[in-house]
């Protein structure tokens, strides 16, 4: 029974060959289950997704958070994604594009969020991820942190927390370092 099924794809193959179209590529489990959680998207109006390399790459996309409150309210803040093969059983590995002012998010691009590291489960999907990450926005978590200094300002001073990331998201210095507008 087994070969019956190995001689027919072979047939088939031979035949889609022979016809001149190229074998059609087979999916992995991660690219069907990422093109499901994609299909399922039921993402915040403040929230879009792009795939700057077309949807023949669903493996590689972007996504960009416009905070509706809080810190970040009127920010522009981009991600990336590259979704491993074996996902879900791996998270996606995610960086922000933006330079940022934020606890969570070092300045290389780094974020800091648990169910993208120690808390990540193959039941949660990109969907999850996106929430965390506006949640980020929404609520920074100076108990977490990646960028220490923002961390400590955040958590003994919020006016003054409040002050750097206007002054950051305006286009501007905090301290030593520049962050460009992303207003």
């Amino acid at each position: 029974m087994i070969k019956l099924f190995k001689v027919k794809e072979k047939q088939k193959e031979l035949a889609e060959n022979a016809n001149g179209k190229t074998p059609a590529k087979k999916q992995s489990a991660g690219e069907l289950r990422l093109h499901k959680d994609i299909s399922e998207l039921n993402l915040p109006k403040t929230c879009i997704i792009s795939f700057p390399n077309g949807k023949d790459d669903l493996m590689n996309f972007e996504v960009t958070i416009r905070p509706d409150e809080g810190y970040y309210l009127g920010g522009t803040f981009l991600f990336s994604f590259q979704v491993p093969s074996i996902y879900p059983h791996e998270a996606p590995k995610v960086k922000c594009k933006t330079k940022v002012y934020h606890p969570n998010i070092d300045l290389e691009g780094n974020v800091c969020l648990n169910i993208l590291r120690e808390d990540w489960k193959p039941v949660l999907n990109i969907n999850t991820v996106i929430y965390g990450l506006f949640h980020l926005f929404t609520q920074p978590n100076y108990e977490d942190p990646l960028n220490h200094d923002a961390a400590a300002i955040l958590r003994d001073n919020p006016k003054l927390f409040e002050s750097n990331v206007r002054r950051a998201m305006a286009g501007g210095y905090v301290g030593q370092t520049f962050f460009p507008r992303c207003m």
